[in-house]
């Protein structure tokens, strides 16, 4: 083989995994800022939300509906303990 079939060889296969790599390390970094503006507004919901708990204005954001009251707790029947009345 020649040194042009091996460098074509090499081409072939090395060239789009490193075109693929590029284009990857792009989007990483745009990736890394996108997350640091959603961490930030994250954030600053939880600290308007932290602030809305100790005000005692529990709504939620963009001025929904507040929570609905919790319903009372439905209770069972009772349950028959087996092995206490076989001892009795």
């Amino acid at each position: 083989m020649s040194t042009a079939t091996d460098l074509i060889t090499a081409a072939v296969l090395f060239g789009p995994g490193t075109l693929a790599g590029a284009a990857y390390a792009l989007s990483i970094r745009g990736a890394a800022a996108e997350t640091a503006g959603v961490r930030a507004v994250l954030a600053l919901s939880a600290h308007e939300r932290a602030q809305a708990e100790q005000d005692g204005t529990a709504t939620p954001p963009g001025g929904g509906q507040p929570l609905p009251e919790p319903t009372p707790v439905v209770r069972l029947a009772p349950v028959i303990n087996l092995a206490a009345r076989r001892a009795a």
